[in-house]
């Protein structure tokens, strides 16, 4: 059973935090396209390219339209989405650069990259944590 948020849904806070976290994630898709074609360019070019930096290069833009889905049913009021969409935009962040920071995993470049796309989502983490989103999204 899907918990909806009927209070102070619709409000110009609550638009507005969903306006910029649909951004945000708009954002972190572009970037993940830019960096899937940075690698494809380094590889056709013949330099070295990592089977790492393909399967992620390839994630991060597929991801984004499921994100933006995920906010979309949060916007409408779907507690079960607010809260994934809150957990995915605070862990993700920290995940990502976290992985991104072991040594010889990628070269600085694809670092940078692949931080800048994963920082693009940490608004949200702060969007959803607001008044206007607590008091929209109750704890069922």
């Amino acid at each position: 059973m899907a918990t909806t948020a009927t209070a102070n849904l619709g409000n110009s806070g609550t638009d507005e935090a969903f306006s910029t976290a649909k951004k945000c994630l708009t954002l972190f898709g572009a970037i993940g396209v830019i960096t899937l074609a940075t690698v494809a360019v380094m590889a056709a070019t013949g330099h070295a390219t990592t089977p790492f930096m393909w399967i992620r290069g390839i994630i991060f833009p597929a991801l984004a339209p499921v994100l933006l889905r995920i906010t979309a049913r949060a916007a409408g009021g779907d507690y079960k989405a607010f809260d994934r969409i809150r957990t995915i935009s605070t862990v993700m962040p920290l995940a990502v650069l976290g992985v991104d920071l072991i040594p010889g995993i990628c070269p600085a470049w694809y670092a940078v990259l692949q931080g800048l796309s994963a920082l693009a989502v940490l608004p949200i983490a702060f969007l959803t944590r607001t008044k206007a989103m607590a008091t929209a999204f109750p704890k069922p």
